[in-house]
């Protein structure tokens, strides 16, 4: 694990630095996607800003709300204002809102934003996940015998028994849903490609939360888990409506 690398004598966060990559390569698959839809290239950069702002600020207060009981007594603020407590759900809820707030200002607020969208949140989340199996800080899985299981001792979280290493699992599946929805970005309608995405997240997660040691919240699930739910129905839902609209796979035709 290497939580920290020395550049030059200063001192760089593996998982932040994980964080901007994931953020510059989902940027460049966005700007992509908006020349090929004849968008101005310089959009995707104002929606990544707005989703990294966003982002932040809800993964942030998602992760103040779901510590609140052991936080309450003592080191709320400091939990606020802190450099640890993020979670991906509260970026995701956080960053949409943002995100939707600029493409109603840019006048994007349509199917299409969704869509063009889809590929590169897959990919953002992917390259995210080798920052927290890089610095180790946490969110590996349960004790496990298994050949590929390994030990976490100099990460933020250090463990010295052998774990589940599901960040890895997490870029294998994401990374590969990404390469899936870049594929199918001109044969689905745009929905259909947003949930797809939405199904492959919920699918991803909700399978993943078995071998994390994360509490279990209601009916034997994790909060993660029931948020998978959540996704996955909607995909779901999603998919359905546009098969009933005349169906997914009908051709998407790029502007002229």
């Amino acid at each position: 694990m290497q939580p920290e690398i020395d550049l030059f004598g200063i001192p760089i966060k593996t998982f932040g630095l994980c964080f901007a990559l994931a953020f510059l390569a989902a940027g460049a698959l966005l700007t992509r996607r908006f020349r090929e839809l004849r968008w101005p290239a310089d959009h995707a950069a104002e929606a990544l800003l707005a989703a990294l702002v966003g982002g932040l600020v809800g993964a942030r207060l998602y992760w103040v709300i779901d510590s609140y009981d052991s936080k309450k007594d003592g080191g709320l603020l400091d939990s606020l204002f802190g450099g640890a407590g993020l979670t991906w759900y509260g970026g995701a809820l956080g960053g949409a809102l943002a995100v939707l707030a600029w493409a109603k200002w840019r006048k994007h607020l349509n199917l299409t934003l969704l869509g063009a969208s889809a590929p590169a949140l897959a990919l953002g989340y992917a390259i995210g996940r080798v920052g927290c199996q890089v610095s180790g800080d946490g969110d590996y899985g349960k004790a496990s015998d298994l050949p590929w299981a390994m030990a976490y001792p100099d990460g933020v979280v250090p463990t010295n028994q052998e774990v589940q290493p599901t960040p890895i699992y997490e870029t294998l599946a994401m990374g590969l849903a990404a390469l899936v929805l870049w594929q199918l970005r001109d044969r689905l309608r745009p929905a259909a490609l947003f949930g797809l995405y939405l199904v492959f997240a919920g699918v991803e997660r909700f399978v993943v939360e078995f071998w994390r040691h994360n509490p279990e919240t209601a009916a034997g699930l994790t909060t993660a888990q029931l948020t998978s739910v959540a996704m996955l129905v909607a995909g779901a839902a999603v998919l359905l409506a546009t098969r009933a609209r005349g169906g997914p796979s009908a051709p998407v035709q790029r502007p002229a």
